[in-house]
C-alpha cells in the first residue's frame, strides 16, 4: 500500500517525522507492506510552484495512493487564492470528496481533564456548509457588495447530509448505538431543516439506534455538563468543527485528538491532526505529535475495515495502545502536558512501545 505524506507548514514537518517513525514501527511489526512518498504543499510548494496546492498532487493522491497523511497548514498566512494561497485541507476534502471528518474525543484518567467519562466521536460533514471555499461551483461563497457589507452563503444538500448521517449510524452500530444530531433548525429553518429531514430518513433504516436532536448551543452546554452521555454525534461542517475542538479540549487536550477525512464509497482516507500549525514553536522540537500519530492510526484502522485487512486494524489499535502507554507516564509527556520530553523523544517512545507490543 502506498501512503502520500505532506508535511506542510509550521510544526508539520516535525510531527510528520515522528508520526512516520511510529507508523514505520507498525509497518515492520505487522508486515503491512507500506511505502511512503513525500509531496510538497503549503509554503514550500508556494515558493517553488506558485501555489500551496498543485492539482497534480490531488490527482495523484486520488489515483496512485491508498492513504494520505497531511501535516498542519498556516492557512491564515497564505496569500489570496488568486495569488496561489489555496487552502490545502479544504482542497483535499473537496477535491477528493472526503466528506466524513471523523473526530473522536476520549478522556484518559491519567491526563487532567474537564470531562470525566467522555468517549464520543463527532462525525462532521466536510465538503459544504458555511465554508466559502467549498460551497460554490465557481467563485467563493463570500462577497462584499460595498465596503461596509459582507455576505456569506451556506450550502446544505440532501446528498451530503444523507451520506454523513449514514456514516454516523453505521459507526454507532459498532459502538453504543446512540446518535445525536446537532442543528439550529429553530433559526435556520431550511438548511438545518433539510439536514434534520435527512437524519430522520436515515434513522428509519437503523431502528436499533437511539436518536436525539439537539440545538447546537444547548449541546455545547450539555457537552460540558454531562459529556459521558454521548456516543456518536453528527453535524454539518461549521458546527462539527467548533464542537469537535471543544470536545477534545474538554477531554484533555486538542493535542491528543486524532482525525481522519474519508470517503467510504471511494475508499480514500486522509489522516490529519485536529490542531493548527503553531508557527510560534516551529523548529524548536517541543511540539506534541500525538494528534497526527493517532490520526495515522485511525487511517490504518479505517483502511483495514474498508478492505477487510485485519493486520491494518491491528496496527492501528497497537498505535493507540502505545500512545496511551506513553502519555500515562508523566515522565514521558511533552511540555504541553506538563512534561519535559521533546518531540523526537516522544516519537521514539511511542515507536518503541509499538515494537514491544
Amino acid at each position: 500500500m502506498r501512503i502520500m505524506t505532506l508535511p506542510c507548514d509550521g510544526i508539520g514537518p516535525e510531527i510528520m517525522t515522528e508520526t512516520l517513525k511510529v507508523v514505520a514501527a507498525a509497518n515492520r511489526k505487522y508486515d503491512l507492506g507500506l511505502t511512503f512518498q513525500e509531496e510538497e504543499v503549503g509554503f514550500t510548494s508556494l515558493k517553488k510552484y506558485g501555489t500551496t496546492l498543485r492539482q497534480d498532487v490531488l490527482d495523484r493522491a486520488r489515483t496512485e495512493f491508498d492513504g494520505i497523511i497531511l501535516g498542519t497548514q498556516s492557512h491564515m498566512d497564505y496569500p489570496p487564492v488568486a495569488e496561489g494561497g489555496r487552502n490545502v485541507s479544504g482542497g483535499f476534502r473537496v477535491g477528493l470528496d472526503l466528506y466524513a471528518n471523523v473526530r473522536p474525543a476520549r478522556s484518559r484518567p491519567s491526563i487532567p481533564n474537564k470531562a470525566p467519562g467522555m468517549d464520543l466521536v463527532i462525525m462532521r460533514e466536510a465538503t459544504e456548509g458555511f465554508y466559502p471555499d467549498r460551497n460554490m461551483f465557481k467563485g467563493v461563497g463570500e462577497m462584499m457588495p460595498d465596503p461596509d457589507m459582507a455576505l456569506s452563503v451556506r450550502k446544505i444538500t440532501r446528498h451530503s447530509s444523507m451520506r454523513i448521517c449514514r456514516q454516523a449510524f453505521t459507526l454507532a452500530m459498532k459502538r453504543n448505538k446512540k446518535v445525536a444530531a446537532i442543528h439550529k433548525a429553530n433559526s435556520f429553518l431550511m438548511t438545518d431543516g433539510l439536514f434534520l429531514e435527512c437524519f430522520r430518513a436515515v434513522a428509519a433504516d437503523f431502528p436499533e439506534v437511539q436518536t436525539e436532536e439537539l440545538i447546537v448551543d444547548a449541546f455545547a452546554a450539555l457537552l460540558v455538563r454531562k459529556p459521558e452521555t454521548y456516543d456518536v454525534v453528527v453535524a454539518t461542517n461549521f458546527y462539527g468543527d467548533i464542537l469537535s475542538d471543544l470536545a477534545s479540549e474538554l477531554s484533555g487536550s486538542l493535542g491528543l485528538a486524532g482525525s481522519i477525512n474519508a470517503n467510504a464509497e471511494t475508499g480514500l482516507c486522509c489522516a490529519q491532526a485536529q490542531h493548527g500549525s503553531a508557527p510560534d514553536i516551529q523548529g524548536q522540537n517541543v511540539a506534541n505529535p500525538t494528534s497526527l500519530i493517532l490520526s495515522a492510526a485511525m487511517m490504518l484502522s479505517w483502511l483495514g475495515e474498508q478492505r477487510g485487512i485485519q493486520k491494518l486494524q491491528d496496527a492501528g489499535a497497537a498505535i493507540d495502545r502505545a500512545v496511551d502507554k506513553v502519555v500515562d507516564d508523566p515522565t514521558r509527556r511533552t511540555r504541553d502536558l506538563g512534561g519535559q520530553v521533546n518531540t523526537d523523544q516522544f516519537g521514539s517512545f511511542v515507536a518503541e512501545a509499538v515494537a514491544v507490543g
